[in-house]
């Protein structure tokens, strides 16, 4: 699920950042409002936040051009105006919803639910491969009718290892996406191997058919492949 973050102020754009990826969205930041609208004309998002003061382009400038998109994904505006007033603008100039600064994540989050759920694309609240089966809203796992007992970082590493089903994931990704490590001097390589040593037998003991693979000297995959070798 594509999100755009259209914010040109650097710490609140990567705060938005950083809890719509542990949330399990796939969040991008354009930090103007020109680079905004040349992202929106050359991908598809599932929805977009919305600065509504912006250098090169405001955000009502975007509003204004994403009326001529014929898939038009819906839009939260963010801004410090709270007048009666500025809010008719912003919605009657098509924003979908309306939030002011400075505002709490868990709200923000809560009305990108709604616009998703009314615009028919929120995402699963359940996750499956094959007999392994996320419940990201509850974070319980099960393999078949069998639970499975997660720590809340292990619970985060086999979520971020689903939500990229079959596809190669780096121990750099891990620590980014999991540990939220982006500048750290020590790898977390070895940490990192601990905890995938430890999900894996919880996922995979005492099944056929394993889901968790180490794929050596590249990262990790979650996936029917069988042939893969582990560690």
């Amino acid at each position: 699920m594509k999100i755009l973050i259209v914010e040109d102020d650097p710490k609140t754009a990567q705060a938005i950042h950083t809890g719509l990826r542990t949330e399990g969205y796939e969040p991008e930041i354009a930090s103007s409002g020109t680079e905004g609208i040349e992202r929106l004309a050359a991908e598809a998002f599932d929805l977009v936040v919305l600065d509504w003061m912006l250098p090169g382009a405001d955000g009502i400038e975007i509003l204004q051009s994403l009326r001529k998109s014929p898939t038009r994904p819906p839009v939260i505006l963010l801004t410090a105006k709270d007048a009666v007033e500025d809010r008719v603008i912003g919605l009657d100039s098509g924003a979908d919803d309306y939030l002011v600064k400075p505002f709490a994540f868990a709200e923000l989050l809560a009305r990108l639910r709604a616009l998703l759920r009314r615009s028919g694309n929120a995402p699963p609240l359940r996750r499956n491969v094959n007999d392994l089966h996320l419940d990201v809203r509850t974070r319980q796992a099960w393999r078949n009718d069998r639970e499975i007992v997660l720590t809340p970082r292990e619970f985060d590493l086999l979520a971020c290892l689903v939500r990229f089903e079959g596809q190669i994931v780096t121990r750099q990704m891990l620590a980014r996406e999991v540990w939220r490590e982006t500048n750290r001097s020590t790898p977390l390589d070895n940490v990192i191997d601990v905890h995938i040593a430890r999900v894996r037998k919880k996922v995979d003991e005492g099944t056929r058919l394993r889901l968790i693979h180490t794929i050596r000297g590249v990262g990790f995959l979650c996936g029917e492949k069988g042939e893969i070798t582990n560690q």
